[in-house]
């Protein structure tokens, strides 16, 4: 009995102590109050606590200007957002809203929203007037930058002025039950854009917004998406790829089990002809999709150059190997049902479709299959029936 006794009461003298250890913080401020320089001043103190630590936003609208929170921190920390934070509607300059940079073993949770008051600046935007790198800088709402095993779950992000949710650099990161909301005319408004990431899972999520709503960028690998309804939007994008000099290849992409609902394209890959580097996207695969009232739903564009500002004369330079689209079903917004128009400079590789059913009833159907420079594998049924296109070759291939 003894030593039953003696086990027990040093179990929980270890619980306690564990949990003596953990650390919670609260920002404790009036509605309607501007919560910046406390929530920074919060954070960095839960930052610098040597075990687990915790940050409560608690229900209410609060006031949150241009703030970063920098890692690296000395042990795990969670933010907890149960209120709305609100932006200011400015158009200020700045390239980001909030931004979580630098940190291991990261949450961020508790139904909260991130409200980015874009209105004033989708007005702003000019980026449809001059090139992208010229147009004037807007804020992204919401940037993980280098965060590392890390969970973004139930969170919504609205209104955002340029972006909704950035995340480079990332390691082992999920977003999960994510939910964005924007008007279907707010330019440059992509839900979720992941670039140079390895390992990140986005899943269960809604996404409505006025542009891609997950976009890939260069040098992402590993990257899951699933159980993501998209709509309206423009779908699900692997790139643009090929608009600067030192990309990355891309690899390891799979989309699985997604709906699109009245998009303007449905699942996409998008390089820049002239393209200013010269990277593979390979092991890139779509499967168990389903449309209502998609325009364009399957797209590879080699040609993607919007507001005709490149030189559509010189082909991509990006190589696009070991791509699939499987098990996609429902319906098309126009006649345009699949259209795989690869670089004729760099034919596309291993392309494979599988069991196609994709529906148009409009006065112009019925549905079409384009391909160029792209000899697909085909597998099970496909309609609309798939093409059979001979692949170009230049002098000297």
């Amino acid at each position: 009995m003894g030593v039953h006794f003696g086990i027990s009461v040093l179990f929980v003298v270890c619980l306690l102590g564990l949990s003596a250890n953990a650390k919670d913080f609260t920002i404790t401020a009036p509605p309607g109050s501007d919560i910046t320089s406390l929530l920074l001043k919060t954070f960095n103190e839960a930052c610098q606590f040597p075990t687990k630590s915790s940050v409560l936003i608690p229900k209410g609208e609060y006031k949150l200007r241009q703030i970063e929170m920098m890692g690296p921190c000395k042990a795990p920390i969670r933010i907890t957002l149960q209120g709305t934070v609100k932006a200011d509607g400015n158009v200020n300059g700045n390239d980001f809203w909030v931004a979580f940079r630098r940190i291991n073993g990261f949450k961020l949770n508790g139904g909260g929203v991130f409200d980015g008051e874009g209105n004033a600046a989708w007005r702003a935007n000019n980026c449809h007037k001059m090139a992208l790198t010229q147009c004037k800088k807007l804020p992204i709402s919401i940037r993980f930058d280098f965060v590392t095993d890390a969970k973004i779950r139930g969170i919504t992000s609205m209104d955002s002025k340029n972006f909704h949710i950035n995340v480079l650099g990332a390691r082992n990161m999920t977003l999960e039950e994510i939910t964005i909301i924007a008007p279907e005319e707010s330019p440059n408004t992509d839900g979720i854009h992941v670039g140079r990431s390895v390992g990140v899972q986005i899943i269960n999520s809604n996404i409505k917004t006025g542009d891609d709503c997950i976009s890939i960028g260069d040098g992402t690998r590993d990257l899951l998406v699933e159980r993501v309804t998209c709509g309206p939007g423009h779908g699900i994008s692997i790139g643009s790829l090929g608009l600067y000099v030192k990309e990355e290849d891309v690899t390891g992409i799979r989309v699985v089990n997604c709906t699109l609902i009245n998009t303007d394209n449905g699942v996409r890959i998008k390089t820049w002809p002239s393209a200013a580097c010269s990277t593979t996207a390979s092991g890139i695969h779509f499967e168990n999709i389903i449309l209502k009232n998609v325009t364009n739903p399957i797209l590879i564009d080699q040609e993607y150059c919007p507001w005709n500002r490149c030189n559509k004369n010189k082909p991509s330079t990006i190589k696009l190997v070991d791509i699939s689209f499987k098990h996609i079903r429902g319906t098309s917004g126009n006649k345009d049902a699949v259209k795989l128009l690869c670089s004729k400079g760099f034919p596309c590789k291993n392309v494979e479709i599988g069991d196609i059913n994709i529906q148009y009833t409009g006065a112009d159907g019925p549905a079409t299959f384009q391909c160029s420079n792209v000899s697909p594998t085909l597998m099970g049924t496909q309609v609309p029936k798939a093409c059979s296109s001979p692949v170009t070759k230049l002098p000297g291939q």
